[in-house]
């Protein structure tokens, strides 16, 4: 095997030579270094090593016996540590960053965000981040119709909704009418029901309960409001659907049923222009 085609991968690697700064991993044709530090104790030649392989600040190939946080195949969520002219720099657990190039962010990070990632080998042979994740998802989850799970926002799309990972791994969609509020972004970890399977195994999810459980919440967001509003919101459930999403983040069916749930237990009255606390 050619060693620079095991980027990004662990490997078992035999011991070829010896040296005051390190070891030698390979064959006498092809080898790799193991830096002095990381070379086990009492390891001879001819003895196996596991390692994984990435390229050094100098861009040369080189071994580590560390974990890494990703490896080639896997995803993960990972540490944006910093930022600069030409992208990101991750934490994956290794000496030096891993780069997050600009043009495989579907949003752009910050330091301190986390955000899910596949490795990747670049034109140049070198090791980095793509946040385009969608086609590394898979599609055989055990979950099923009104199951509750959890994932992570790798991209929003104002066709199709929020694009999660379930369990940062399988491949789900809160579709654009269920994104109420358009508060979720990328990075953002999601706590969602499953409203189908659809038959290639995807997920369609929401992030609202029922709706005979949801409407109690949906009252109480209501309440909230009019009480940070002195007692009355300015509008009524005949407002126009995109004032009450921008408003409330409700569609203006649910904030009819929890307007109606209130209006039942003479929490408010409606005038003509607004809905108010009954006057005590």
């Amino acid at each position: 095997m050619k060693l620079i085609e095991e980027l990004g991968k662990r490997r078992m690697l035999t011991v070829v030579k010896t040296v005051d700064f390190g070891i030698y991993l390979g064959t006498s044709e092809e080898r790799v270094l193991l830096p002095k530090k990381e070379v086990p104790k009492e390891i001879e030649i001819g003895d196996p090593v596991e390692v994984f392989l990435y390229k050094d600040s100098s861009d040369r190939l080189i071994a580590t016996t560390t974990e890494p946080k990703i490896t080639l195949g896997e995803l993960a969520v990972l540490t944006v540590k910093d930022t600069g002219k030409i992208g990101a720099f991750l934490d994956w657990g290794l000496p030096k960053d891993l780069l997050l190039p600009f043009k495989e962010q579907t949003a752009k990070v910050k330091k301190g965000d986390q955000v899910l990632v596949a490795l990747y080998v670049d034109k140049s042979e070198r090791l980095c981040a793509t946040m385009k994740v969608y086609e590394k998802l898979e599609t055989d989850s055990p979950y099923k119709k009104d199951d509750h799970v959890e994932g992570i926002v790798y991209e929003r799309s104002d066709n199709f909704g929020v694009f999660v990972a379930v369990d940062n791994k399988y491949s789900a969609l809160i579709p654009k009418r269920e994104a109420y509020g358009g508060h979720l972004q990328v990075g953002d970890k999601v706590h969602a029901r499953v409203i189908k399977v659809r038959e290639d195994g995807k997920l369609d999810l929401s992030v609202r309960e029922k709706a005979f459980i949801q409407m109690d919440a949906d009252a109480e967001l209501i309440v909230k409001r009019m009480e940070e509003q002195g007692g009355k919101l300015p509008f009524t459930d005949k407002a126009d659907p995109e004032k009450i999403k921008k408003e409330l983040g409700l569609s203006k069916n649910a904030f009819k049923r929890a307007v109606g749930r209130l209006l039942k237990e003479n929490k408010v009255i409606i005038t003509e222009k607004s809905i108010e606390f009954p006057h005590r």
